[in-house]
C-alpha cells in the first residue's frame, strides 16, 4: 500500500549547468548529499537538482524560516511545552509547588506531588518529539543536524530538577536559532540558559558559596578542552565572574541596594542578581578583570572563544562528528583558521569543513550514530506522509542508548563509531528496522488508547530509494533483499544493511 505518490523528480545540477532532467545521480553528489542531511528524501533531492551542490549548500548554510510541512508545524506547535512561554510555565510549576506545600501530609500531597512530575515529564517528551519531527521533516537539514550536534555538544539531562519544564526552550530559543551563527553567541545563550544553570548548578553559585561545576564545564566541554592551557586557578576565578548568574523562578523583583539596581538583569526566567555576584577584581587566562558585574562575564567569554584552543577545540568536535574518529590534523588546522578568521562564524567553518577534499574522502565510511539511523529511516518510510504519534521513536533511541536530553553527564552521547557499532547495537536496529519496515509501529497512534489512522507499511522502493540507494547497492544487500518473502521483510532487510548504515 502507498500513501502518497512522489512527484517526478528533476536531475542534479552541477554548480555551472544542469544535466539532462532524467539523468543518474552522480555518486560522489549523492554520498555528500547523505552525510550533509540526515538522509536524502524526495524534497531534497528535488532541491539538490534545482539548485546544484554549491547553491545547495549556500542554502543549507543560511536557512530563512523553517521548512516544514504546515501540518507537522501545526503539530509540533500543539505541544504545551513548545507553544507557552517559558514564563508561564515556570509561573504554573511555582504556583503548584506553593500549592503542595500547603497541603497536610498525606494521600492528597503525594497525588499532587506525582500529578507535577507527570506534567514535567510529559513536557519534556514534548520538546523530544519536537526535536525528532523537525530533524525528519524540515528541510533545512544541516541546520536540523547542527542542532542535535550542540544539542549533545552543551548537554543537559533531562531528569534533573527543574529542567524537565525547561528543556523545549532550550531547544527552540537556545540553541536553534545560533546553530549556525557566531559560537559566541551560542555560548552566551547557553550561558544565559536556565536550563543550563540549572542542570549545572550555576543557579546556586554565589559570591559566599562557590560553586565550581558550571565554570569547569564551560572551558573542559564547551570551549578549551582539556589541556589547552587553562588551570584550576582559572576555573575558581571564571566561578567568581558567574556569581549572581542564574534563574528567577519566583517572578518577583529582587529588593537591591540603589547602586546595583543598574547593574541587575533579567530575561525572562535568566536573572544576574548583584547582591550575589563577588565584585573583586580577578585575573582569569591571564588577563585582569575589575569587577563590574554581568560585564565581567561578557569579557570572560570574549577571552575564551577568541583564544585559538578554542578554535581547534570546536573544530575538532565537528570534524568528530561530520568525517570521522580521527579527522586529518589539517583538516582540523584549515577549519580553526576559518574559525579565527570569521570570529567564530559557525557557518564558514562548515563550509570550509564539507568542501574539503578530507570530507569528500570520509563519505559512505561513516556509521551512523542511533539519531542518524531512526531519523534516516524515518525519512525514506514517511517521506510525505505526517506521523502523528513521535513517541516510538523516543522508546527507539532509549532502546539504543542515545535519548534526547537523555544523558547524565555533562558530556554528551559519544561521537565516535565504535560506540555505536556493537552487535548488541546492530541487533536492536534489525528490530526497530522491523518495526519500521512492518507498519506495527504505534507511529499512527492518535491516543494512548489505541485510536489510529488508517495506514499500512511503508514503501521503501519509492523513486528516492531508486535515485539514491539502489544504483550503489553491493552485491551482499541485493542477494539478501532478493531472498526476502514480503515488502515488510524488504524495508527491514535494507534498513539493516550496511548499505543504508553507513553514510
Amino acid at each position: 500500500m502507498r500513501w502518497f505518490a512522489l512527484p517526478a523528480l528533476l536531475m542534479f545540477l552541477a554548480p555551472a549547468a544542469a544535466p539532462a532532467a532524467d539523468a543518474p545521480l552522480n555518486h560522489d553528489d549523492v554520498a555528500w548529499l547523505q552525510r550533509v542531511t540526515f538522509g536524502a528524501d524526495a524534497a531534497t533531492v528535488a532541491r539538490f537538482r534545482e539548485l546544484g551542490k554549491r547553491r545547495f549548500l549556500d542554502e543549507q548554510l543560511d536557512p530563512k524560516g523553517d521548512a516544514l510541512p504546515a501540518n507537522v508545524r501545526a503539530q509540533i506547535m500543539s505541544f504545551d511545552a513548545i507553544s507557552q512561554p517559558l514564563t508561564t510555565q515556570m509561573d504554573s510549576v511555582r504556583d503548584q509547588y506553593k500549592a503542595i506545600k500547603d497541603l497536610p501530609d498525606g494521600d492528597a500531597q503525594q497525588q499532587a506531588k506525582k500529578a507535577l512530575q507527570k506534567q514535567g515529564n510529559d513536557y519534556a517528551q514534548q520538546a523530544q518529539q519536537a526535536q525528532l519531527l523537525q530533524a525528519v521533516y524540515d528541510e533545512r537539514q544541516l541546520r536540523e543536524q547542527l542542532v542535535w550536534f550542540w544539542l549533545n555538544h552543551f548537554s543537559v539531562f533531562q531528569q534533573k530538577g527543574r529542567v524537565r519544564w525547561l528543556v523545549a526552550d532550550y531547544a527552540q530559543n537556545t540553541i536553534r536559532p545560533h546553530a549556525l551563527g557566531k559560537f559566541r553567541d551560542l555560548v552566551m545563550a547557553t550561558l544565559k540558559s536556565p536550563a543550563m544553570l540549572e542542570y549545572l548548578d550555576n543557579a546556586q553559585n554565589a559570591r559566599d558559596k562557590i560553586n565550581e561545576n558550571y565554570a569547569r564545564e564551560l572551558m573542559e566541554l564547551h570551549t578549551l578542552g582539556v589541556n589547552s592551557g587553562y588551570t584550576q586557578e582559572d576555573v575558581q576565578q571564571l566561578a567568581r565572574i558567574l556569581t549572581g548568574v542564574g534563574v528567577n523562578f519566583d517572578n518577583e523583583p529582587r529588593r537591591l541596594r540603589p547602586q546595583w539596581q543598574a547593574l541587575y538583569v533579567r530575561e525572562g526566567v535568566f536573572e544576574f542578581n548583584p547582591a550575589r555576584h563577588d565584585f573583586g577584581d580577578k585575573v582569569f587566562l591571564g588577563q585582569t578583570i575589575h569587577g563590574s558585574g554581568f560585564a565581567e562575564v561578557e569579557k570572560a567569554v570574549d577571552l575564551i572563544v577568541r583564544s585559538p584552543a578554542c578554535a581547534t577545540f570546536v573544530s575538532t568536535h565537528l570534524a568528530r562528528y561530520f568525517v570521522s574518529d580521527n579527522p586529518p590534523p589539517a583538516l582540523i588546522e584549515h577549519m580553526a583558521r576559518t574559525f579565527r578568521h570569521t570570529d567564530g562564524d559557525i557557518a564558514e567553518v562548515m563550509r570550509t569543513m564539507l568542501t574539503s577534499k578530507e570530507f569528500e574522502a570520509s563519505l559512505g565510511k561513516r556509521y551512523k550514530d542511533p539519531t542518524q539511523f531512526v531519523v534516516s529511516s524515518m525519512r525514506l518510510a514517511y517521506e510525505g506522509v505526517a506521523i502523528p504519534n513521535a513517541r516510538p521513536m523516543i522508546n527507539w533511541l532509549n532502546a539504543l542508548g542515545q535519548a534526547p536530553f537523555g544523558r547524565i553527564t555533562p558530556d554528551g552521547w559519544p561521537l565516535s563509531d565504535t560506540e555505536w557499532s556493537s552487535s548488541g547495537q546492530m541487533s536492536k536496529r534489525f528490530e526497530i528496522a522491523r518495526s519500521i519496515g512492518s507498519g506495527a509501529n504505534h507511529l499512527f497512534d492518535l491516543d494512548e488508547d489505541g485510536k489510529r489512522h488508517t495506514g499500512g507499511f511503508p514503501q521503501l522502493a519509492s523513486r528516492t530509494y531508486y535515485d539514491t540507494i539502489e544504483p550503489f547497492l553491493n552485491a551482499k544487500t541485493r542477494d539478501a533483499l532478493g531472498q526476502s518473502s514480503s515488502q515488510q521483510e524488504w524495508n527491514t532487510f535494507l534498513l539493516s544493511s550496511p548499505d543504508f548504515n553507513y553514510h
